[in-house]
């Protein structure tokens, strides 16, 4: 029962309570600033190992500890405000005031400032040191917590400094646990706050123990212990955000100085740290003790009482009973197991049988299809769909002199002249798989390999290594690219059957095929070299071609033009003899009147458009021939005159 000093007929110098405020104040200050000392230490050391060993279990157990401590702390400073307003109300001081000028301000700003500082100073003064006390502790408590909280810590052996750390928690939990067993047998009379600090200093104790099990169970090969260390934060954590809202409700509290204060870091969570719980019973004692309530008088609630195991008896065996209902999606399959042993292939659908643990229902993959590369490079950050009208992502890249995520190193053979060799590409193989549609391949899958993308990715690297050895770079980049995905998928296929694995590969995609991005480059220039040979060899061999075809097209002609005139000067030579002979028959049969003919045709087709002028021979004298002028006959093309003389008789 809280006491008001207004009331004159309250006399709080016969209550024990006020009697024992001194001592009990000076008792919660030294407990304080000792608890205080020690998570300060715990905090300072476990900050310089989380530098030099981030991914220890120092840090977690050291800061969860540290956030346990300072909880207490928070409630032993929270009732020694109360103590300290009780010892005032026993021996109250008269506040001397002395009378002092006081300066005002000079300047607007001047002003502004010290209003504004006087209403922070109200303001502070409204809400009250041990409200904003009792916030700062709850808030370090929890960043602690949140510090050092990380469930991905990877066990690790301890060593002797376990032992010594252990030692060192028991030690502490043994003196909290006095001081837990001391404030419990105070009674409220004479302390109403002891039972409230013995409920936070359970926190500390727990922690404490929990935190020694970690140190002197942990090991290299145990993952539990590092998981509980972290676990450890919770139970500080709630009572630190409990103590944290407490803090903030009580701002909407209306205070007064002369009613005597409650303690503020008091904890329902921290209440439920006896055996057995009773987590109701509280309940039910702070509604009857703020509210006036007595749920024990409701019929309704004793009912609900009795009831309630019954009840809960009832709901357990349905809720144990409605486990043998399974719901299989349009997209699986499931593997009905009955004590262990596989029964049934259940299809989409709800489908009844034994409840857990007697029947259980494995799902399996119904069609679902998968794309698998046989090198997967880092995947720490989350793969982002490109925007349509975007760049293209960087999994689309094809460039030979850009390293790609998912392309893997394979030695393929190499020959240069009459030495054998190697050489090294970079490939990007994927394999689109699924599980077999059939009941077998579902029990294959489920139980005969237990990762299927990684029983995939290392058949196909064998037979990669073995398909490639007998392979080169040229034939590779050129004519057996055409065939190598169907080879390469025909031989997974062939090992996964015979490992009874239940995983049908539907197709086999080559994306890449090219030399690492260090030596892109080179072998660009190489390709470009050897090409240029090649059309060089090819130009020249066009050139030689062009030429012997030139010349034999010369030769045809010069043979084909002698072949003619062979011809005919041999047809002339026929006809020649042919006529030679006509004549030499006809002369011998005509005699000097053939011979007169021949002359006289001979003679008609010289003169056949020449312009004739016949004389008689008897002109002249006897002395003179006749002469024919022919100088205006003559052809055109003739420039020189000639002069004929014809002989006697010629004009007959």
């Amino acid at each position: 029962m809280q006491v008001d000093l207004d009331v004159e007929e309250a006399q709080v110098a016969e209550l024990s309570r006020f009697q024992q405020a001194v001592f009990q104040g000076r008792r919660l200050r030294q407990l304080a600033i000792g608890l205080g000392v020690l998570a300060a230490m715990g905090l300072v050391v476990g900050f310089f190992v989380g530098l030099f060993a981030s991914q220890s279990l120092w840090p977690a157990l050291l800061f969860n500890q540290s956030a346990a401590l300072l909880v207490l702390v928070a409630g032993l400073q929270s009732a020694w405000w109360v103590t300290q307003w009780r010892a005032r109300a026993l021996n109250p001081v008269v506040p001397v005031v002395e009378a002092q000028e006081v300066e005002s301000p000079v300047g607007w700003y001047e002003r502004l400032l010290d209003r504004i500082g006087q209403r922070w100073l109200h303001i502070l003064k409204q809400i009250g040191a041990p409200t904003l006390w009792l916030g700062g502790w709850a808030l370090l408590a929890l960043l602690c917590v949140k510090q050092v909280w990380n469930l991905g810590l990877p066990p690790a052996a301890l060593g002797l400094s376990a032992t010594v750390g252990a030692a060192l928690a028991l030690l502490l939990a043994f003196g909290l646990l006095v001081l837990e067993r001391q404030l419990a047998q105070e009674t409220p009379a004479q302390w109403p706050e002891a039972g409230a600090l013995a409920q936070l200093t359970r926190v500390a104790i727990i922690s404490l123990v929990l935190e020694a099990l970690c140190l002197l169970l942990g090991n290299e090969a145990s993952v539990w212990p590092v998981r509980l260390a972290v676990l450890i934060g919770l139970l500080p954590g709630l009572v630190a955000v409990e103590l944290l809202l407490r803090a903030v409700l009580s701002l909407f509290s209306p205070r007064r100085e002369q009613l005597e204060p409650s303690l503020l870091a008091r904890s329902f969570v921290a209440d439920m740290l006896r055996w057995p719980p009773q987590p109701l019973l509280a309940l039910q004692h702070e509604l009857h003790n703020r509210f006036g309530i007595d749920l024990r008088q409701i019929w309704a609630f004793t009912y609900m009482r009795r009831a309630f195991l019954p009840v809960l008896a009832v709901v357990v065996i349905v809720g144990w009973s409605l486990t043998g209902i399974h719901e299989i999606p349009l997209q699986g399959r499931g593997i009905y197991e009955r004590f262990g042993k596989p029964v049934a292939v259940f299809g989409p659908g709800l489908h009844a049988g034994l409840p857990w643990p007697l029947g259980r229902v494995l799902s399996v993959e119904n069609g679902v299809v998968h794309e698998l590369a046989t090198s997967v490079g880092e995947t720490s950050a989350p793969i982002q769909a490109a925007p349509a009208e975007g760049p293209a992502p960087l999994t689309a890249n094809r460039l030979w002199d850009a390293s790609h995520v998912n392309d893997k190193s394979q030695v393929i053979a190499s020959s240069r002249a009459d030495k054998q060799s190697f050489q090294i590409v970079n490939m990007d193989v994927r394999f689109v798989y699924r599980i077999g549609l059939s009941d077998q391949a579902a029990l294959a899958a489920t139980y005969n390999s237990a990762d299927v993308p990684t029983l995939i990715r290392s058949t196909a690297s064998r037979i990669l290594v073995h398909d490639f050895a007998s392979r080169t770079l040229d034939g590779l980049l050129g004519e057996d690219r055409v065939g190598l995905a169907e080879e390469i998928g025909r031989a997974v296929q062939a090992d996964l059957n015979t490992l009874d694995s239940g995983v049908e590969i539907l197709a086999t995609v080559v994306e890449a095929i090219h030399p690492p991005a260090g030596a892109a480059n080179a072998y660009h220039s190489v390709q470009a070299a050897q090409i240029g040979a090649q059309a060089l060899i090819a130009r020249e061999r066009g050139a030689a071609a062009e030429a012997t075809h030139q010349a034999q097209l010369q030769a045809s002609i010069a043979r084909d033009q002698a072949t003619a005139s062979a011809r005919e000067i041999n047809a002339s030579a026929q006809a020649a003899d042919l006529k030679f002979s006509a004549e030499q028959k006809a002369y011998a049969s005509a005699g000097q009147a053939f011979v007169l003919e021949q002359y006289l045709s001979q003679l008609s087709q010289g003169l056949a458009n020449a312009r004739l002028l016949v004389l008689d021979h008897r002109l002249g004298g006897s002395n003179n021939a006749p002469t024919i002028d022919l100088r205006t006959f003559t052809l055109p093309a003739d420039p020189a005159p000639s002069r004929k003389t014809a002989q006697p008789g010629a004009a007959n």
